[in-house]
């Protein structure tokens, strides 16, 4: 079973699981494995890696100046998976996600990312860029090296194109819970969740939520109908205020701390 699989088993019908976002190399290149580890200690569930590109169009300006800072040192695809890679020697079980933009990945070639990314000790990849019918050849290079392919869907996704989005991928599903860019602040809770109650009925992966969530307070809300939390900006405008990298270790440990915290726990149901 791989590690996302495990995961989602192990906390089903217990609570939703925690995935923050960091940008690989930001704030510094050296800290990107110990907030790793820290994150993790804090009560992170998996860990969503993203990967410096220079036109990441999905995001909002936090998470854009966070890839602008990690480029400013020179940080390349190569390098984040390096960091999975040093992290992974010492935490064997923690599901680590890689999320970025296709060039890069094409650049480099499907089957050489994915066999380094395998390598390195990644779990899945979101490409925010590649929809899945341009995706063939990509998951054909992800699945013959056991990475998980996690596809978005968006709140116009249609019942049709849910299914078809679904059917492409693997881990769990990314739902993207408002009509903007990551970090945008117009989150409406209900209508996430009358949403993926349309997802549900069309799959059995699990669903992720993400872009919008903010603090501890929208975080458990979703929690009560979603499979993930996945938070982003937040953290890494808390990671930008730090005066310094130790200080931007702490601050992100400690609000991942403050966002694990208030997850509800659920009844497990009858067998």
């Amino acid at each position: 079973m791989s590690r996302l699989k495990t995961v989602f088993s192990k906390l089903k019908g217990r609570r939703c699981a925690l995935i923050p976002f960091i940008t690989g190399g930001d704030p510094a290149a050296s800290v990107t494995t110990p907030l790793m580890h820290a994150l993790v200690q804090a009560g992170a569930d998996a860990l969503e890696v993203g990967m410096p590109f220079s036109d990441p169009m999905a995001d909002g300006p936090a998470i854009q100046m966070g890839h602008q800072r990690a480029l400013a040192q020179g940080v390349t695809t190569q390098a984040v998976l390096q960091m999975v890679a040093d992290f992974r020697r010492d935490d064997k079980t923690t599901p680590v996600i890689l999320m970025g933009y296709v060039n890069p990945v094409e650049t480099m070639g499907y089957d050489v990312f994915a066999r380094r990314s395998s390598e390195a000790g990644v779990d899945g990849v979101i490409l925010v860029d590649l929809p899945p019918e341009e995706a063939q050849v990509w998951r054909a290079a992800a699945s013959g090296v056991g990475l998980d392919t996690i596809f978005l869907l968006a709140p116009t996704t249609t019942g049709d194109r849910i299914a078809s989005i679904s059917a492409a991928s693997s881990g769990f599903l990314y739902y993207v819970a408002l009509k903007g860019v990551t970090g945008a602040g117009h989150l409406d809770v209900g209508e996430v969740e009358a949403k993926i109650a349309s997802v549900r009925a069309v799959t059995g992966l699990p669903v992720g939520v993400g872009f919008g969530i903010r603090d501890p307070e929208s975080a458990a809300k979703l929690a009560r109908v979603a499979d993930a939390v996945i938070v982003g900006s937040a953290i890494v405008e808390r990671i930008a205020q730090a005066a310094s990298p130790d200080e931007a270790v702490r601050n992100a440990a400690a609000f991942v701390r403050s966002l694990r915290a208030a997850l509800p726990t659920r009844e497990a149901s009858p067998a």
